[in-house]
């Protein structure tokens, strides 16, 4: 089993969690597309749109690091505190004017995984090149 597929299908269920608050606010606001001015559609269809932007890239990142056997545990501490920082950016959304700390705190933290992720990735390329020549 991959480490990675584990934060896959995580990200996977919290991205329908956030689908499903469209479709049930659409409903309850009688849209079939956009937001209809109304600012807590604005705030879901942007917690949805937020997680799909940013998840795939650091769903990659983090295969790849698996790939390159990365110790299990940091694939473990890296995947976890990307689904805590995804959740806290979406709790964060949820709020009245969607300005919760979540949001910045999901957002600044998805960001520096993200960053730390490709540092990570590039510092083992040089390092295996090192070790080739």
């Amino acid at each position: 089993m991959h480490i990675t597929g584990i934060y896959v299908a995580l990200a996977t269920l919290l991205v329908l969690v956030l689908a499903g608050r469209v479709s049930t606010g659409r409903r309850t606001h009688k849209l079939s597309l956009g937001d209809g001015g109304h600012a807590d559609m604005v705030a879901r269809i942007r917690a949805h749109a937020n997680a799909l932007e940013n998840l795939p890239l650091a769903l990659l990142l983090l295969l790849m690091l698996e790939l390159n056997q990365t110790h299990p545990l940091w694939l473990h501490v890296f995947g976890c505190l990307l689904i805590v920082a995804r959740i806290a950016h979406a709790i964060g959304m949820s709020g009245a004017r969607s300005m919760g700390v979540g949001r910045l705190i999901g957002t600044v933290a998805t960001w520096l995984l993200m960053g730390v992720m490709a540092l990570l990735l590039l510092w083992q390329w040089f390092a295996w090149t090192a070790t080739s020549l």
